[in-house]
């Protein structure tokens, strides 16, 4: 039972720390929108950039790639995928010819479907991650209340007047 202490002790650590709930929540949606993102290979990529570039919550959006599971995949690459030609109107692929699987035969057999997957996996990924911050945010603010923490929420820009 280890890995479930390990994993209670990541999951008060991602929040508790001393960022607003916003920044959280937006980490993690973001790594939301990347895990049902159309470039396969490259979320881990993307979101250490991110990280990196903007400073924001490794650890929440690793949580928001891990939202996409080995478990998942099947019925989010499907759900993309159908998505896609529905709002391209191309029929949806019933099956492949598996008679010749040399990379140039399975390309041509599945070049038809690539704009739709793209199409279906932007819509997808904005669907998700746009879901995904309001629960997020609605969750850390609802667990740092309960634990008696502070909500601390990032201050407001200054305003400008009109005159």
């Amino acid at each position: 039972m280890r890995s479930s202490s390990r994993l209670r002790s990541l999951l008060r650590q991602l929040l508790h720390l001393q960022e607003s709930p916003h920044r959280t929540a937006l980490a993690f949606a973001l790594g939301v929108f990347f895990t049902f993102s159309p470039p396969y290979g490259l979320h881990m990529m993307m979101a250490v950039f991110c990280a990196w570039a903007f400073r924001l919550n490794f650890v929440a959006l690793l949580a928001g790639l891990c939202v996409n599971t080995p478990w998942t995949i099947v019925a989010v690459l499907g759900g993309t995928l159908w998505l896609g030609c529905l709002l391209l109107g191309v029929p949806f692929p019933t099956s492949l010819d598996w008679g010749d699987t040399s990379p140039s035969a399975i390309f041509n057999q599945v070049k038809p479907y690539l704009l739709p997957f793209i199409v279906g996996g932007t819509v997808l990924s904005l669907a998700a991650g746009l879901l995904a911050y309001p629960i997020a945010y609605w969750l850390i603010t609802r667990y740092r209340e309960r634990a008696g923490g502070e909500v601390r929420e990032a201050p407001l820009p200054p305003s400008r007047g009109l005159g």
